[in-house]
Order: structure tokens, then C-alpha cells, then sequence
């Protein structure tokens, strides 16, 4: 059992598409998602204590709480629960929270999948990643694609994950108009449960071209939803739109992040530049895809 400080990034976790293609008999939607994550993230640091504690800093601290609800505390309990032997008596837990909350983003998800990596390393590394997976769905359906954090198509309610084994280099701008947006909130408002699915990707999946052209085939369909609830997130895809090199725009989960998709680090940050001059009071970030 390791006995010093350890430390894992949280990276943000990007839908480039979301289909919603029908609703089980429990309630739970059936969905197909191409997801990658960005080289924005939140961190977590965690060092063997008497009794678990965590401090939550950083700008978006305040909202995302440091009581036991938060996803870091509910991940570290339940890798007690399942590995009670592996872990020291206490966690002294430094939570950085640099990504918006209900973003859509997997900002949680993915703060709870980077608590499950460190706490694997705590543990020496030799657990079953079939029981981790099932563990990490227990505490959200983004969970489990947050613990790979790489590239990879996602079906069912987040258990079905195929990690792609290329990806072509791309630069995403993301914008959020600091309106938390509630999921249930989205689905609620859905007007079409059934829906087609995605495409088949092709494979590998290597070159810009191609990635832009399958894209065009899809969809976010919580976009519409979103959009009636928080009208900001319109018009942040207007504008995006517009801004040169800009292949694309779409809304990530069920917002209320967009992202707009360019095929250069130059483009994608003078982009950010001119979003953060137009939009000064939301938050703002240009980062590349972690392939």
C-alpha cells in the first residue's frame, strides 16, 4: 500500500455526438455517444490521514460543495465498501475545481473516476478493471468512460464503451454560459425518445476529413431541449458558428457547455479570444483532444 501523495487529472469529457435512441422499461434512456475528453481538467490530489477529509478549491469550489454528496467522497466510500483492506484509515483529499458544474462536461463524473484511478494506485494497481467498471457505474453513467478518459464510443446508459484505437488531432473551444443545466430537466422535455442511431465510425478513425464528415451525419438530440430551457446555449452555437475554422458546433451532454471544433491549435485559441472578448462574464477554454 503506497503511503505518499498522489495525484490524477479530471479532464473534461466532450460529447461530439449523443443520439437518444429509445427508453427502457426502467426509465433509463438507451443512448450512442461519440466521447473524447480535453486537455482542461480539474485535479485531485489525496495523501494517507487519520480521518477522511476533503478541501474543494478553485473557481467553480463553491458549487460543486466538499460535504459527503460530493462525487469525490461517494467514490472513496464505495472503494471502502468494495476494497475495505486496500486503503489507509484516512484520506486527507484536495479537490481543484477548474471545470464548470452541471456543464455537461462529466465535470463530477469525472472528479469521482480520477478519485477511482489514485485510489487504485493507493491500492497497488492489481484490481479488477471489470469490478472498478461496475463500481464506477454505480455513481454515474459517465463514470466508467471517465476512468479511461480516452476516445471512445459509449452505448447503452454509459456501460458499453469501445476506446477507438486512433483519433485525429483536434482542437476544441468550449463555452458555458454558467447556467447550471439539470439532466432529468433535458430528458423531460424531449419530445422524441426514439431516435436513429449513430453511424458506424470509420476504422481507424485517423484523419480530420473523416471525423468531419461522420460528424455530419449526427447529433446532439438534447440540444433542442436544452436550448428551450437555456436560450444562451443558441446562441453561443450562432456565434460559434461564424468564427473562421470553425467546422462545427454542437452542445456536449445536456449542456449547457458548446463546443466548436477546429482544426488548429491557432484557430481554436483565437477563437477562445474572441468568444471571452464578446462573452467576458462565461467561462471560456481552448484545449486539444487527449488522443
Amino acid at each position: 500500500m503506497l503511503q505518499g501523495s498522489l495525484s490524477e487529472a479530471a479532464p473534461a469529457k466532450v460529447n461530439l455526438a449523443l443520439h437518444v435512441t429509445g427508453r427502457r422499461a426502467d426509465g433509463y434512456h438507451e443512448l450512442e455517444s461519440l466521447v473524447v475528453f480535453v486537455d482542461v481538467a480539474d485535479e485531485v490530489t489525496a495523501h494517507p490521514a487519520k480521518t477522511d477529509r476533503l478541501r474543494v478549491t478553485g473557481p467553480f469550489a463553491a458549487a460543486a460543495g466538499g460535504g459527503d454528496s460530493n462525487l469525490v467522497m461517494r467514490a472513496v466510500k464505495a472503494f471502502r465498501a468494495r476494497w475495505p483492506d486496500r486503503l489507509p484509515d484516512g484520506l486527507d483529499i484536495a479537490l481543484t475545481k477548474n471545470l464548470p458544474v452541471a456543464a455537461g462536461i462529466g465535470g463530477g463524473s469525472a472528479d469521482a473516476a480520477a478519485m477511482l484511478r489514485l485510489l487504485t494506485g493507493m491500492a497497488g494497481g492489481d484490481l479488477e478493471l471489470s469490478e472498478l467498471n461496475a463500481l464506477a457505474l454505480t455513481l454515474g453513467a459517465d463514470v466508467p468512460v471517465c476512468l479511461l478518459s480516452q476516445p471512445s464510443e459509449v452505448r447503452g446508459v454509459g456501460e458499453i464503451i469501445h476506446p477507438l484505437r486512433g483519433f485525429p488531432p483536434t482542437h476544441l473551444v468550449l463555452v458555458n454560459p454558467l447556467v447550471p443545466v439539470v439532466t432529468a430537466d433535458v430528458f423531460r422535455r424531449l419530445e422524441q425518445r426514439t431516435n436513429p442511431p449513430m453511424p458506424a465510425l470509420p476504422q481507424p478513425l485517423t484523419r480530420p476529413a473523416q471525423l468531419g464528415l461522420w460528424l455530419a451525419e449526427t447529433r446532439n438530440d438534447l440540444e433542442p431541449a436544452a436550448i428551450a430551457l437555456v436560450p444562451a446555449i443558441g446562441e453561443l452555437l450562432r456565434e460559434l458558428r461564424v468564427l473562421d475554422g470553425c467546422a462545427l458546433a454542437r452542445m456536449s451532454g445536456s449542456g449547457g457547455t458548446v463546443f466548436g471544433l477546429f482544426g488548429s491549435a491557432a484557430q481554436a485559441h483565437q477563437a477562445a479570444h474572441d468568444m471571452r472578448a464578446k462573452y467576458p462574464q462565461f467561462w471560456v477554454a481552448a484545449a486539444p483532444v487527449i488522443s
